[in-house]
Protein backbone atom coordinates (compact mmCIF):
# COMPACT_ATOMS: atom_id res chain seq x y z
CA UNK A 1 0.00 0.00 0.00
CA UNK A 2 1.06 3.32 -0.61
CA UNK A 3 -0.05 6.63 1.18
CA UNK A 4 -1.54 9.22 -0.89
CA UNK A 5 0.27 13.02 -0.71
CA UNK A 6 -2.01 14.34 1.92
CA UNK A 7 -2.31 11.20 4.23
CA UNK A 8 1.57 11.25 4.09
CA UNK A 9 1.65 14.52 5.44
CA UNK A 10 -0.60 14.03 8.50
CA UNK A 11 0.98 10.63 9.28
CA UNK A 12 3.63 13.13 9.85
CA UNK A 13 1.53 15.97 11.16
CA UNK A 14 0.69 13.86 14.27
CA UNK A 15 4.02 13.33 15.40
CA UNK A 16 4.26 17.33 15.61
CA UNK A 17 3.80 19.00 18.87
CA UNK A 18 2.42 22.36 20.21
CA UNK A 19 4.55 24.75 21.42
CA UNK A 20 3.86 28.81 22.53
CA UNK A 21 6.60 30.07 19.16
CA UNK A 22 4.84 28.28 16.66
CA UNK A 23 1.42 30.29 16.25
CA UNK A 24 1.12 27.83 13.14
CA UNK A 25 2.08 25.12 12.01
CA UNK A 26 1.75 22.23 9.36
CA UNK A 27 -1.61 22.75 7.89
CA UNK A 28 -1.45 25.77 5.75
CA UNK A 29 0.22 27.47 3.10
CA UNK A 30 3.35 28.66 5.29
CA UNK A 31 4.30 28.32 9.00
CA UNK A 32 3.77 31.78 11.89
CA UNK A 33 6.74 31.88 13.90
CA UNK A 34 7.61 33.73 16.55
CA UNK A 35 11.15 34.18 17.69
CA UNK A 36 12.32 35.26 21.18
CA UNK A 37 12.71 38.89 21.52
CA UNK A 38 15.81 40.87 20.63
CA UNK A 39 17.24 37.49 19.52
CA UNK A 40 18.87 36.68 15.89
CA UNK A 41 17.72 33.83 13.47
CA UNK A 42 20.08 31.65 12.59
CA UNK A 43 18.75 29.85 9.09
CA UNK A 44 20.52 26.66 7.62
CA UNK A 45 19.24 24.15 5.02
CA UNK A 46 20.75 20.84 4.29
CA UNK A 47 19.14 18.38 1.04
CA UNK A 48 20.64 14.36 1.46
CA UNK A 49 20.27 12.51 -1.28
CA UNK A 50 20.26 8.50 -1.87
CA UNK A 51 23.66 7.13 -3.11
CA UNK A 52 25.65 10.11 -2.26
CA UNK A 53 24.62 10.88 1.22
CA UNK A 54 24.17 7.59 2.37
CA UNK A 55 24.12 3.66 1.02
CA UNK A 56 20.89 3.17 -0.82
CA UNK A 57 19.69 0.37 1.65
CA UNK A 58 20.62 2.47 4.55
CA UNK A 59 17.43 2.02 6.79
CA UNK A 60 14.92 4.79 7.54
CA UNK A 61 15.04 5.33 10.93
CA UNK A 62 19.07 5.79 10.10
CA UNK A 63 18.16 7.95 7.38
CA UNK A 64 15.23 10.01 9.39
CA UNK A 65 18.10 10.87 11.65
CA UNK A 66 20.72 12.03 9.74
CA UNK A 67 18.20 14.23 7.73
CA UNK A 68 17.90 16.37 10.79
CA UNK A 69 21.68 15.47 12.16
CA UNK A 70 23.47 17.33 9.67
CA UNK A 71 21.14 20.75 10.11
CA UNK A 72 21.12 20.51 14.18
CA UNK A 73 25.34 20.55 13.48
CA UNK A 74 25.24 24.02 11.96
CA UNK A 75 23.36 25.39 14.34
CA UNK A 76 25.50 23.71 16.52
CA UNK A 77 28.71 25.34 15.17
CA UNK A 78 26.82 28.78 15.08
CA UNK A 79 26.08 28.60 18.86
CA UNK A 80 22.67 28.68 18.11
CA UNK A 81 19.48 27.02 19.95
CA UNK A 82 17.44 25.09 17.93
CA UNK A 83 14.25 26.40 17.39
CA UNK A 84 11.82 25.30 14.41
CA UNK A 85 12.73 23.20 10.92
CA UNK A 86 10.97 22.56 7.61
CA UNK A 87 11.09 18.71 5.99
CA UNK A 88 11.20 18.65 1.84
CA UNK A 89 10.86 14.81 0.85
CA UNK A 90 11.12 13.39 -2.31
CA UNK A 91 9.89 9.60 -2.48
CA UNK A 92 9.77 7.21 -5.01
CA UNK A 93 7.04 5.63 -3.15
CA UNK A 94 5.19 6.50 -0.12
CA UNK A 95 5.42 3.15 2.03
CA UNK A 96 3.73 3.68 5.22
CA UNK A 97 6.20 1.48 7.16
CA UNK A 98 8.90 3.37 5.49
CA UNK A 99 7.36 7.15 6.67
CA UNK A 100 6.96 5.55 10.16
CA UNK A 101 10.08 4.69 10.60
CA UNK A 102 11.98 7.44 8.64
CA UNK A 103 10.02 9.70 11.36
CA UNK A 104 10.78 7.70 13.91
CA UNK A 105 14.47 8.66 13.60
CA UNK A 106 13.67 12.29 12.89
CA UNK A 107 11.28 13.11 15.89
CA UNK A 108 13.77 11.45 18.26
CA UNK A 109 16.66 13.69 17.29
CA UNK A 110 13.89 16.68 16.85
CA UNK A 111 12.75 16.13 20.19
CA UNK A 112 16.01 15.66 22.50
CA UNK A 113 16.76 18.77 20.97
CA UNK A 114 13.72 20.75 21.31
CA UNK A 115 13.19 21.45 17.53
CA UNK A 116 10.20 21.34 16.10
CA UNK A 117 8.86 20.16 12.36
CA UNK A 118 6.11 23.48 11.72
CA UNK A 119 5.93 22.65 7.75
CA UNK A 120 7.16 21.08 4.62
CA UNK A 121 6.66 19.80 0.92
CA UNK A 122 6.35 16.16 -0.11
CA UNK A 123 6.42 15.15 -3.71
CA UNK A 124 7.09 11.90 -6.09
CA UNK A 125 10.90 11.58 -7.22
CA UNK A 126 14.15 9.82 -6.62
CA UNK A 127 14.95 9.81 -2.62
CA UNK A 128 15.94 13.28 -1.48
CA UNK A 129 15.64 14.89 1.72
CA UNK A 130 16.06 18.57 2.45
CA UNK A 131 15.75 20.47 5.63
CA UNK A 132 16.27 23.86 6.48
CA UNK A 133 16.51 24.42 10.58
CA UNK A 134 16.39 27.94 12.29
CA UNK A 135 17.83 29.05 15.48
CA UNK A 136 18.18 31.59 17.98
CA UNK A 137 21.33 33.44 18.86
CA UNK A 138 21.80 36.32 20.97
CA UNK A 139 23.04 39.66 18.92
CA UNK A 140 26.59 39.22 18.36
CA UNK A 141 26.73 35.99 20.06
CA UNK A 142 26.89 33.48 17.07
CA UNK A 143 30.46 31.54 16.56
CA UNK A 144 31.45 32.59 12.70
CA UNK A 145 34.08 31.34 10.54
CA UNK A 146 35.51 34.51 10.56
CA UNK A 147 37.03 35.35 13.94
CA UNK A 148 39.89 33.15 14.06
CA UNK A 149 43.22 35.11 15.73
CA UNK A 150 47.08 34.19 15.46
CA UNK A 151 47.63 32.59 18.23
CA UNK A 152 44.27 30.57 18.97
CA UNK A 153 43.98 26.83 19.93
CA UNK A 154 42.22 24.92 17.09
CA UNK A 155 39.76 22.59 19.31
CA UNK A 156 38.00 19.50 18.19
CA UNK A 157 35.19 17.60 19.98
CA UNK A 158 35.09 13.83 20.01
CA UNK A 159 36.86 11.68 17.92
CA UNK A 160 37.86 12.48 13.87
CA UNK A 161 37.35 9.63 10.75
CA UNK A 162 35.31 7.24 12.13
CA UNK A 163 32.37 8.20 9.40
CA UNK A 164 35.05 8.08 7.00
CA UNK A 165 36.16 4.71 8.29
CA UNK A 166 32.90 3.17 8.08
CA UNK A 167 32.29 4.48 4.62
CA UNK A 168 35.26 2.70 3.68
CA UNK A 169 34.56 -0.62 4.96
CA UNK A 170 30.64 -0.32 3.52
CA UNK A 171 32.33 0.78 0.16
CA UNK A 172 34.42 -2.79 0.32
CA UNK A 173 31.76 -4.77 1.15
CA UNK A 174 32.63 -5.75 5.35
CA UNK A 175 30.39 -3.38 6.74
CA UNK A 176 26.66 -3.84 6.33
CA UNK A 177 24.54 -0.70 7.27
CA UNK A 178 21.44 -1.82 7.55
CA UNK A 179 21.49 -3.98 10.77
CA UNK A 180 23.98 -3.93 13.97
CA UNK A 181 27.09 -5.65 13.60
CA UNK A 182 28.23 -8.38 15.64
CA UNK A 183 31.28 -7.09 16.83
CA UNK A 184 31.07 -4.22 19.32
CA UNK A 185 33.64 -1.65 17.29
CA UNK A 186 32.70 -2.32 13.88
CA UNK A 187 28.71 -1.34 15.22
CA UNK A 188 30.74 1.77 17.22
CA UNK A 189 31.77 2.71 13.20
CA UNK A 190 28.01 2.29 11.97
CA UNK A 191 26.41 4.24 14.26
CA UNK A 192 28.98 6.75 13.50
CA UNK A 193 28.49 7.34 9.67
CA UNK A 194 24.28 6.58 10.06
CA UNK A 195 23.77 8.21 13.20
CA UNK A 196 26.45 11.30 13.98
CA UNK A 197 25.65 13.45 17.23
CA UNK A 198 25.03 17.10 16.57
CA UNK A 199 27.27 18.81 19.33
CA UNK A 200 24.42 21.45 20.07
CA UNK A 201 25.50 21.83 23.90
CA UNK A 202 29.18 22.11 22.78
CA UNK A 203 28.09 25.04 20.45
CA UNK A 204 25.94 26.77 23.35
CA UNK A 205 28.58 26.79 25.62
CA UNK A 206 31.43 27.88 23.19
CA UNK A 207 29.59 31.28 22.97
CA UNK A 208 31.98 34.09 24.65
CA UNK A 209 34.64 31.26 24.86
CA UNK A 210 35.37 30.59 21.42
CA UNK A 211 36.51 32.74 18.37
CA UNK A 212 35.28 30.98 15.48
CA UNK A 213 33.47 27.11 14.94
CA UNK A 214 32.86 24.95 11.74
CA UNK A 215 31.03 21.73 12.11
CA UNK A 216 33.37 18.78 10.23
CA UNK A 217 31.43 17.88 7.12
CA UNK A 218 33.95 17.74 4.07
CA UNK A 219 36.82 16.58 6.49
CA UNK A 220 39.08 18.30 9.43
CA UNK A 221 41.51 20.29 6.68
CA UNK A 222 38.55 21.14 4.28
CA UNK A 223 36.87 22.81 7.17
CA UNK A 224 39.17 24.29 8.80
CA UNK A 225 40.63 25.48 5.82
CA UNK A 226 37.40 27.14 5.79
CA UNK A 227 38.06 29.24 9.02
CA UNK A 228 41.17 30.08 8.00
CA UNK A 229 40.14 31.34 4.73
CA UNK A 230 37.63 33.75 6.37
CA UNK A 231 39.10 35.03 9.03
CA UNK A 232 42.18 35.34 7.05
CA UNK A 233 44.69 33.28 8.89
CA UNK A 234 46.50 29.72 8.96
CA UNK A 235 46.65 26.95 10.99
CA UNK A 236 49.21 24.46 11.97
CA UNK A 237 48.03 20.94 13.29
CA UNK A 238 49.79 18.12 14.78
CA UNK A 239 48.33 15.01 13.16
CA UNK A 240 50.04 12.88 16.09
CA UNK A 241 47.45 15.07 18.90
CA UNK A 242 44.10 13.98 16.55
CA UNK A 243 41.66 12.15 18.34
CA UNK A 244 40.73 8.76 16.52
CA UNK A 245 38.98 6.11 18.20
CA UNK A 246 39.82 2.54 19.40
CA UNK A 247 37.66 1.48 16.49
CA UNK A 248 38.98 3.25 14.13
CA UNK A 249 42.60 2.46 15.00
CA UNK A 250 41.83 -1.46 15.38
CA UNK A 251 39.98 -1.22 12.12
CA UNK A 252 42.60 0.38 10.24
CA UNK A 253 45.34 1.06 11.99
CA UNK A 254 46.84 4.54 13.80
CA UNK A 255 48.47 5.78 10.53
CA UNK A 256 45.16 5.72 8.20
CA UNK A 257 43.14 6.13 11.09
CA UNK A 258 44.45 9.22 11.27
CA UNK A 259 44.79 10.29 7.42
CA UNK A 260 40.87 9.75 7.86
CA UNK A 261 40.32 12.12 10.86
CA UNK A 262 42.53 14.79 8.49
CA UNK A 263 40.50 14.24 4.91
CA UNK A 264 37.45 12.42 5.76
CA UNK A 265 33.89 13.92 6.68
CA UNK A 266 30.79 13.42 7.65
CA UNK A 267 32.12 13.18 11.80
CA UNK A 268 29.82 16.21 12.32
CA UNK A 269 32.01 16.87 15.37
CA UNK A 270 32.70 20.60 15.90
CA UNK A 271 36.32 21.98 15.42
CA UNK A 272 36.81 25.88 17.00
CA UNK A 273 39.97 28.31 18.21
CA UNK A 274 39.91 30.18 21.19
CA UNK A 275 42.58 31.89 22.81
CA UNK A 276 45.26 30.28 24.53
CA UNK A 277 44.07 31.87 27.98
CA UNK A 278 40.89 30.14 27.43
CA UNK A 279 42.70 26.78 27.78
CA UNK A 280 40.59 26.50 31.14
CA UNK A 281 37.11 26.92 30.68
CA UNK A 282 37.28 24.80 27.69
CA UNK A 283 38.86 21.77 29.63
CA UNK A 284 35.63 23.10 32.12
CA UNK A 285 33.31 22.50 29.55
CA UNK A 286 34.81 19.37 28.40
CA UNK A 287 34.51 17.86 31.84
CA UNK A 288 30.38 19.51 32.67
CA UNK A 289 29.31 18.03 29.04
CA UNK A 290 31.59 14.69 29.54
CA UNK A 291 32.91 15.23 26.10
CA UNK A 292 36.33 14.97 24.91
CA UNK A 293 37.99 17.99 23.61
CA UNK A 294 41.24 17.79 21.89
CA UNK A 295 43.73 20.62 21.37
CA UNK A 296 45.49 20.10 17.83
CA UNK A 297 46.89 23.02 16.80
CA UNK A 298 47.08 26.84 16.58
CA UNK A 299 46.46 29.39 14.39
CA UNK A 300 48.98 31.27 12.92
CA UNK A 301 49.89 33.72 10.55
CA UNK A 302 49.64 32.81 6.87
CA UNK A 303 47.18 31.21 4.85
CA UNK A 304 46.14 27.22 4.77
CA UNK A 305 46.72 24.35 6.78
CA UNK A 306 50.26 23.20 7.58
CA UNK A 307 49.31 19.73 8.66
CA UNK A 308 52.69 18.15 9.57
CA UNK A 309 54.92 19.88 7.25
CA UNK A 310 52.89 20.32 3.95
CA UNK A 311 50.16 22.79 4.16
CA UNK A 312 47.84 21.43 2.17
CA UNK A 313 44.81 23.03 -0.22
CA UNK A 314 42.88 20.30 0.05
CA UNK A 315 39.07 21.32 -0.72
CA UNK A 316 37.33 18.17 0.66
CA UNK A 317 34.63 16.76 -0.69
CA UNK A 318 32.92 19.04 -3.51
CA UNK A 319 29.34 18.46 -5.49
CA UNK A 320 29.96 18.51 -9.25
CA UNK A 321 33.94 18.36 -9.05
CA UNK A 322 35.40 15.29 -10.35
CA UNK A 323 38.15 14.43 -7.57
Amino acid sequence: MSLAEFSLIERIRTRTRARADVVLGIGDDAALLQPRAGEQLVVTADTLNSGVHFPAETPPYDIGWKTLAVNLSDLASMGARPAWCVLALSLPDADPDWIDAFADGFFALADAHDIVLVGGDTTRGPLSLSVTAMGQVAPGAALRRDGAQVGDDVWVSGTLGDAAVALRAWQGGTLDVRRPAEDAPVDYLRQRLARPTPRVALGAALVGVAHAAVDISDGLLADLGHICERSGVGARVDPERLPVSDAARARVGLTHAREAALRGGDDYELCFTAAAAQQGAVEAIAARLALPLTRIGAIVAGQGVDAGGETTGHRGYEHFTEL
